[in-house]
């Protein structure tokens, strides 16, 4: 059985366990990072070296880095579904996989810490109104691609929509004040009618 070790409000982890319940692959979820430790222990490292989550492993093949396993289940178990045949509609929809790796993840964090996780006193306002515009910008540029396609995937929902999906389902339930993206926020209401995203992606915020 395909086992996924991660907490389950990590964004990160989210892209994995939202992929495994989109393809329906029977897994375990090991609860792993922050306050559930494991991470530094030998047995974890030897998993990944990194000391993060998630990483999983699957018949014995350890892999960690989330957008390469999404990638991996999608080839794996998702060829009628997620996994896109034709190299270049792939290498679109997988664009956006790695887009908001690097363009979203810390700004990303600036703003959630100083709005979810850190008490008001800890909190850097700079810090979070700085991610605020930064973020605002980088969904500007999704939310002009999906004026003229569903998803970011294109006509259909793959891969290239799960990384920034993770993001999207605090970037609007977050009480924040954000600019309006109406494709962006049409494409988050379809995302939200997709019972996988609903259970791994929409827990409470923590």
């Amino acid at each position: 059985m395909l086992k996924i070790w991660g907490r389950g409000n990590s964004t990160n982890v989210k892209k994995a366990l939202w992929a495994a319940k989109e393809l329906s692959i029977p897994y375990e979820n090991i609860p792993a990072g922050g306050a559930y430790g494991i991470v530094a222990s030998p047995e974890y490292r030897a998993i990944n070296p990194n000391s993060r989550v998630p990483a999983i492993e699957d018949d014995g093949f350890a892999l960690w880095e989330s957008n390469t396993i999404v990638r991996y289940l999608a080839a794996k178990y998702g060829k009628s579904t997620l996994h896109i045949e034709d190299a270049a509609a792939r290498a679109s929809a997988e664009k956006w996989m790695d887009w908001a790796t690097s363009s979203i993840a810390i700004p990303f964090r600036d703003v959630f810490w100083n709005t979810v996780r850190l008490a008001p006193d800890q909190q850097d306002h700079a810090a979070k109104d700085k991610g605020l515009a930064e973020c605002s910008a980088m969904f500007a540029i999704a939310d002009a691609a999906l004026a003229s396609e569903p998803y970011l995937s294109g006509a259909d929902f793959g891969v290239g929509d799960i990384p920034l999906g993770c993001f999207a389902y605090a970037w609007f339930e977050m009480p924040i004040k954000r600019p309006d993206h109406p494709h962006l926020f049409a494409w988050y209401e379809r995302l939200k009618s997709r019972p996988a995203y609903r259970k791994a992606v929409m827990t409470p915020l923590t």
